[in-house]
């Protein structure tokens, strides 16, 4: 899942986008206001290439546009995308107003990551919008908080660790079944907005997924849609 994190903390924005990439998240960081409305105007513009935010989590005080004002312009825009807000702001007062003005949960600071990837789950289970913890596509199932791909194999269920990227690999072809996802949508869902990766690192990172499945014994291939993209077939 693609996270937008909005924070102009160094030090608290670094610690978040390395815990959250190290769960198998993809983060982009905006680290004012003004900058964090160009990520979501992106999001929110359907001309624009797809950017599939998951869940946005958005410091109260920021530079430029407030949490608060985003989060607000963000709803007028009829958007459903989940926020999650940061604040050291810890008043009965202040949490009404973050979520009157749209914010799905609240977490004050300080606070533990491991708080914070709880919060980041319950979001999930709960917002229609966000993946389940679990996915499955014909005899395969994707198990969130295991980081592991699991394949029916006449009736039981044999596990395959993935790497961070590999388990984002399969939970963005397996929540887009039958369908080809071209090069550049898995570059605009897998890596930062703004980073420049190889030329080649989404056919290596291919390479690497389909030799660990069949090493591992699962005979479902992802094929190559030669001149397209790539494809995994539901059926089977």
């Amino acid at each position: 899942m693609k996270v937008l994190l909005v924070e102009d903390e160094p030090d608290l924005g670094m610690a978040i986008k390395k815990t959250l990439t190290q769960a198998a998240y993809v983060v982009d960081w905006a680290q004012d206001g003004d900058d964090g409305w160009g990520y979501l105007e992106i999001y929110l513009d359907a001309t624009s290439p797809v950017v599939e935010y998951g869940v946005v989590i958005l410091d109260w005080l920021l530079p430029g546009l407030s949490g608060i004002e985003l989060c607000k312009k963000l709803r007028k825009r009829r958007s459903t995308l989940p926020v999650l807000m940061l604040t050291a702001k810890d008043g009965e007062e202040d949490k009404v107003m973050g979520l009157d003005a749209g914010a799905d949960d609240y977490l004050v600071k300080p606070f533990g990551m491991r708080e914070l990837l709880a919060r980041l789950r319950a979001l999930q289970r709960r917002s229609p919008t966000l993946q389940p913890l679990q996915l499955r596509c014909g005899n395969l199932r994707l198990d969130w908080g295991e980081r592991t791909l699991y394949y029916d194999d006449a009736g039981e269920d044999v596990g395959i660790p993935l790497t961070n990227k590999e388990f984002q690999l399969m939970e963005y072809f397996m929540r887009h079944p039958n369908q080809i996802i071209t090069r550049d949508q898995i570059l605009d869902r897998l890596w930062e907005f703004g980073g420049e990766p190889a030329s080649n690192v989404v056919a290596a990172q291919m390479r690497l997924l389909r030799r660990k499945l069949a090493e591992n014994g699962c005979n479902r291939t992802i094929e190559t849609v030669y001149g397209l993209g790539y494809r995994l077939k539901q059926d089977g």
